[in-house]
């Protein structure tokens, strides 16, 4: 049993790898060209999640991994709310929580007086001490939004089961920590891929020394604006 069952748990994340790669492909999420990341890194690829996220068939079936990984052997759910980022892990939250019959809740990014920025729950969401918390979110780079939500759970008293991704692209973290607590939470990501980030310019960028147009995702096109 000790082999079998992490060959089988293998083999299931490999099959969940290839179908949300599968959703993203057939949805022209997987984009290619120029792109400017939140990051301020320059990408000659890029996954543009909501041509996923509009296909309610498509949310409905990646989120029912993350279902199925958080209920018990009897089917009763492992967690009693399900939060996520602004803007993906809102939806991403609702259709997972959904499915397990719990809350779902959403963390906004507000700026405080010194221009430093974080995430709170507003709109009346709370977490009570001691409810267990499942956090999920659409594509993991650095995993700046992630970190940014487990302060605020933190500070309710909630307990972090997981944190869980539809795409890690960030090169494989295994774990988050808090910048709060120092707490190490796992994460764990439905399709791990290799998407190469650069520096800007045209010493560190393959596309920036060809002279490829810069492209600024989920803005009106041009670099500079807002990124996803």
């Amino acid at each position: 049993m000790t082999t079998i069952r992490p060959a089988a748990e293998l083999a299931a994340a490999r099959a969940i790898g290839s179908r949300t790669e599968e959703l993203f492909r057939r949805s022209g999420a997987l984009k290619e060209g120029h792109f400017l990341l939140k990051s301020g890194k320059h990408s000659e690829r890029y996954l543009e999640k909501f041509l996923v996220l509009q296909d309610p068939a498509a949310t409905s079936e990646l989120c029912g991994f993350w279902a199925v990984r958080n209920r018990d052997a009897e089917g009763a759910p492992l967690v009693d709310v399900v939060a996520g980022p602004t803007t993906g892990g809102i939806v991403l939250a609702f259709e997972t929580a959904r499915q397990l019959g719990v809350r779902s809740i959403f963390a906004e990014e507000v700026k405080d007086a010194d221009g430093a920025t974080r995430r709170e729950f507003r709109r009346g969401f709370t977490i009570s001490p001691g409810e267990r918390v499942l956090l999920v979110d659409d594509i993991l780079t650095t995993g700046g939004s992630l970190l940014a939500m487990l302060p605020a759970v933190e500070a309710l008293g909630g307990e972090i089961v997981a944190c869980a991704v539809l795409a890690d692209r960030s090169g494989g973290l295994a774990a988050l920590s808090s910048p709060l607590t120092g707490r190490s939470y796992p994460l764990r990501a439905l399709w791990q891929l290799q998407l190469p980030t650069y520096d800007p310019g045209a010493e560190t960028c393959p596309a920036c020394k060809a002279g490829v147009a810069l492209y600024a995702p989920g803005s009106s096109g041009a670099a500079g604006g807002a990124t996803s």
